[in-house]
């Protein structure tokens, strides 16, 4: 039971970690030396991306919302899971936990699709020939990782 309780942790820390990289990062998107993240584009020096406060950039505040509320969800999980852990009486299970991690899921998910589906509607025209970065390549392997700890949670029972 130990050991299934410490790899949830893991990937729980694991995930938080990966969040607040890809959405801190500037490498969602990249184009020569120039790297993009949610708010800036970065060489030397980093400027606002162009017209991001216009309704023309409201993919980019969607996907921008989105992963600040997995980001969160994330942390707060962690510490539902850490309260339920020292308040749940035995055998039964972490379902509140499990539902912040899978609405953690499902948030990144929603960012990270449409930042694949719409990403060229808010770049400049300039930066269109670039390819997608690590920051966004790590969204997607958050999705997995919360999902299946939401699973997890939602499984695991609390045991003697």
């Amino acid at each position: 039971m130990l050991i299934i309780l410490a790899f949830i942790i893991l990937f729980h820390i694991i995930s938080a970690t990966l969040l607040f990289i890809s959405t801190i990062n500037n490498a969602w998107w990249v184009s020569g030396f120039i790297y993009t993240d949610l708010w800036y584009s970065c060489n030397t020096t980093c400027y606002p991306i162009a017209n991001s406060e216009s309704t023309a950039a409201a993919y980019l505040q969607a996907v921008q919302a989105a992963m600040i509320l997995a980001t969160i969800l994330c942390c707060v999980g962690f510490f539902v899971f850490i309260l339920q852990l020292f308040r749940l009486k035995q055998g039964e299970r972490f379902v509140f936990t499990a539902i912040i991690q899978l609405l953690c899921a499902f948030c990144v998910m929603v960012g990270a699709s449409i930042y694949t589906a719409e990403h060229k509607s808010f770049q400049q025209v300039e930066f269109r020939d670039g390819r997608y970065g690590y920051s966004f390549v790590l969204a997607w392997i958050t999705f997995p990782l919360t999902l299946f700890s939401g699973l997890m949670y939602l499984v695991l029972r609390k045991r003697k």
